[in-house]
C-alpha cells in the first residue's frame, strides 16, 4: 500500500511538472510577440490630425471675423458721423453765404449812407457859408437901416435873426409834437373797436311777438267767422 501511494505521488509530480513548464513557455511567448494593429489606422490618425488643425484654423477664423465685424460697425458709425458733419457743414455754409450777402448789403447801404451824409454835410456847409455871407453883408446893412428908421418913427426894433430862428425852431417842435399826439390817438382808436351796448333795448321786454298774438285761439263763446 505504501509503495502504491508513493508511486502515485511520483506520477502526479511528474505530470504536474510538464504543465508548469508549458505555462511558463506560453507567458514568455506572450511577452515576446509584437502587437499587430488591425484596420486602416494610418488613415484614422491623419483624419484626427486634420480635424485638430481644422478646429485650430476655425477658431482663428472666428477671431478674425469678430475683429472684422467690430471694425465694420465702427466704420459705419464713423461714416454716419461724417455724413452728419457734411450736412451740418452744408447748413453752416448756407448760413455763411446768407450772412455774407447780408453783410454785403449792409456795407452797400452804409456806403450809400456815407455818400449821402457827405453830400448833405457839404450842402449844410454851403448853406451855412451862404447864411453867414448874407447875415454879415446885405442882411446886416438892411437890418441896420430898418432899425434906424423904426427908431426915428418911434417903433420898436425888429427881433434879431437869432431870435427869429429860435422862435421858428420852437414852433417846428410844437408842430411835430402835435402831429405825434394825433397819430398816437388815431392808432389807439383803431386798436380799440367800438363796444356794443349790453342788455336788451328799452321796451323789448314788454313787447309781444306779433306772430304769437295772431295765432292765439279764440274764446269758446265767441262766434266763428261767417261763411
Amino acid at each position: 500500500m505504501a509503495s502504491t501511494s508513493a508511486a502515485a505521488s511520483t506520477a502526479t509530480a511528474s505530470n504536474a511538472q510538464p504543465s508548469t513548464s508549458t505555462g511558463a513557455s506560453v507567458n514568455s511567448h506572450a511577452h515576446t510577440t509584437p502587437i499587430i494593429a488591425t484596420g486602416d489606422w494610418t488613415k484614422n490618425l491623419v483624419q484626427l490630425a486634420k480635424t485638430a488643425e481644422l478646429k485650430k484654423h476655425a477658431l482663428t477664423l472666428q477671431l478674425h471675423t469678430a475683429h472684422i465685424l467690430s471694425a465694420h460697425a465702427s466704420l459705419e458709425q464713423k461714416n454716419k458721423a461724417i455724413q452728419d458733419l457734411k450736412e451740418q457743414k452744408n447748413k453752416l455754409e448756407s448760413e455763411r453765404n446768407r450772412l455774407l450777402n447780408a453783410l454785403r448789403e449792409v456795407n452797400e447801404d452804409r456806403d450809400k449812407a456815407d455818400l449821402l451824409e457827405a453830400s448833405l454835410s457839404k450842402e449844410c456847409q454851403d448853406l451855412n457859408a451862404k447864411i453867414k455871407v448874407i447875415s454879415d453883408g446885405d442882411y446886416a446893412i438892411a437890418k441896420r437901416d430898418v432899425d434906424r428908421l423904426r427908431q426915428e418913427l418911434g417903433q420898436p426894433p425888429l427881433p434879431s435873426l437869432k431870435e427869429i430862428l429860435e422862435e421858428k425852431g420852437i414852433a417846428y417842435l410844437k408842430d411835430r409834437m402835435k402831429a405825434g399826439d394825433k397819430r398816437a390817438a388815431a392808432d389807439g382808436a383803431e386798436g380799440q373797436p367800438g363796444k356794443r351796448p349790453r342788455g336788451r333795448p328799452r321796451g323789448s321786454k314788454n313787447k309781444k311777438p306779433v306772430a304769437a298774438a295772431n295765432t292765439q285761439p279764440a274764446p269758446s263763446g265767441a262766434p266763428g267767422p261767417s261763411t
